[in-house]
């Protein structure tokens, strides 16, 4: 393993997460479905355990775990809500890791150790209203004048936008480039004037996790604000690239965690729920729904954990974590839509979990990059390599 925490020390974390999220997050989860929000005493605990910064290095505050770590942790805590995730997962993935892995040390030293501790909630805007899939068409502007840069544009579905304390804007430097080419990156603070940030979007699921637009009206920032410096200037993207690459292991984890919770669902209603006599878990139907769901989740399981050991060793797993994010997640759906299956017509019913967990997996297959995109990038480099 390249990095990470000592093997004992990340076990008793994995403990804490673990006893964290069946015994604290969940009961909540009602309050949050209702509400909206997640509580101010939850996301205080979140910052206690240190959450906000796992994968935030040592030296900046953070637990720094390795690749192989943080799907194993994610895995754990996602076993609760997937919006809880959702209020740490920008500043454990792509909200802090352009910083991390691109930053200039000054940039680290400014914004990594808010970000470790939770008090900087770090935001990563990228897609906008006509770009989405298409991130190489980002029309937001950042127009050199002098030493500094003003930029120009707007950005849709940012998560956690209304908590944001820094942006990491992707903007177009280079107006006559076309394409990847010409796109920089900045760190934005959030209180930056020019800066508005809309009204949280109401979604299908995950009620509790906020995206908004951010409008951004001749937001002034100096040229030290280009994510690594000067030399980076019109190569945003390959950053933006690298940050999704890590980002897809994280999603797939998440995948594996949400699955095993409806799958175990599903099995404590087939044990319990009767229908013809005897418990429907009995019935080879309803068997080969779980069997089919068991083997799906143990495959998910050994292809994020195999993907991330990659991702440790090289320092990149681009096939295999477009592989990782397109499979796990497409099963996660298989997975939910047989649990609710099993429950039958109860499954379709607010007062059971499947019916929210149903609605909230469904997000997975589209963020940081659709399952389509996946299925490009997998065709693509499977091209590629052969023709090679």
């Amino acid at each position: 393993m390249v990095s990470g925490v000592d093997s004992d020390v990340f076990e008793q974390l994995v403990d804490a997460v673990d006893r964290f999220a069946r015994e604290r997050l969940i009961p909540a989860e009602h309050q949050v479905e209702a509400e909206d929000n997640i509580p101010e005493e939850i996301i205080d605990e979140m910052k206690e355990m240190g959450l906000f910064g796992l994968s935030t290095p040592q030296d900046y505050g953070g637990i720094g775990l390795s690749v192989p770590q943080e799907a194993r942790l994610v895995e754990v805590l996602c076993y609760a809500s997937l919006t809880f995730r959702s209020l740490i997962g920008t500043n454990v993935g792509i909200g802090s890791q352009g910083i991390v892995m691109d930053g200039t040390p000054e940039q680290k030293a400014q914004w990594l150790p808010g970000v470790a501790s939770g008090e900087v909630i770090a935001s990563f805007a990228l897609t906008e209203p006509d770009h989405g899939s298409d991130a190489g068409g980002i029309r937001t502007s950042a127009r050199r004048d002098g030493d500094d840069f003003v930029i120009n544009g707007t950005k849709r579905f940012i998560t956690n936008a209304v908590r944001a304390g820094v942006f990491t804007v992707f903007a177009r430097t280079d107006a006559d480039s076309k394409g990847a080419d010409g796109v920089s990156a900045f760190i934005v603070p959030a209180d930056t004037p020019g800066i508005t940030v809309a009204t949280p979007d109401r979604k299908l699921g995950q009620r509790g996790t906020k995206t908004s637009d951010v409008i951004f009206e001749d937001v002034r920032i100096p040229a030290s604000a280009i994510l690594g410096g000067e030399g980076n200037l019109n190569r945003g993207f390959g950053t933006a690239m690298k940050v999704l690459d890590r980002g897809r292991i994280h999603v797939g984890a998440m995948a594996v965690g949400q699955g095993q919770r409806m799958l175990d669902i599903a099995t404590d209603y087939a044990l319990d729920r009767e229908q013809f006599g005897k418990p429907i878990g009995e019935h080879q139907l309803v068997q080969g729904m779980l069997a089919d769901c068991q083997a799906e989740l143990h495959a998910s399981r050994a292809l994020v954990r195999a993907t991330a050991e990659t991702f440790d060793r090289e320092g990149k797993a681009i096939l295999e974590a477009s592989c990782t994010k397109y499979f796990c997640t497409e099963a996660a759906g298989r997975i939910a839509d047989r649990a609710l299956q099993i429950h039958g017509g109860a499954g379709y019913m607010a007062e059971y979990d499947i019916e929210r967990l149903y609605r909230d997996i469904r997000l997975l297959r589209i963020y940081e990059g659709t399952s389509q995109i996946q299925q490009l990038v997998i065709a693509r480099r499977t091209l590629a390599q052969r023709a090679s």
